[in-house]
């Protein structure tokens, strides 16, 4: 379905829309949906197979990687996360239990930061390229 069809058939869902009135709204729009959705994963796969294949438009990981296994963003994105998250920790522990409070607060946010870092989402695999 190009991108001319789909909008033929939202023309057509919206017609229908008007003709038939809102009771049928939600499955208008479902049957709408299905059809986006069908015609999404068919690019995917096809954009797949061509990758497969050495041809396709798919971007391509980075060397020796596997996408979505501990990139540099994902991992970065965490430490961010944790250091924003220490301000509010570290004041809490720190009026609560003053320096030993702050102390924990920390050694908590270390410990989840080599946790991620070692864990196997938490770093990139690297991939035999044989």
């Amino acid at each position: 379905m190009e991108r001319q069809e789909l909008k033929r058939e939202l023309d057509a869902t919206l017609e229908a829309r008007r003709e038939l009135g809102s009771e049928y709204e939600s499955a208008l729009v479902e049957s709408f949906v299905e059809k986006v959705d069908t015609q999404v994963r068919r690019r995917l796969a096809e954009e797949r197979l061509g990758a497969a294949r050495g041809g396709g438009p798919a971007p391509a990981p980075a060397s020796g990687t596997v996408p979505g296994s501990g990139t540099f963003g994902e991992r970065f994105g965490f430490a961010i996360v944790t250091l924003v998250l220490a301000v509010p920790l570290s004041a809490i522990g720190a009026a609560q239990a003053r320096l030993s409070g702050l102390v924990v607060v920390w050694a908590g946010i270390v410990a989840v930061n080599l946790v991620h870092a070692r864990s196997p989402r938490g770093r990139a695999k690297v991939v035999d390229a044989a």
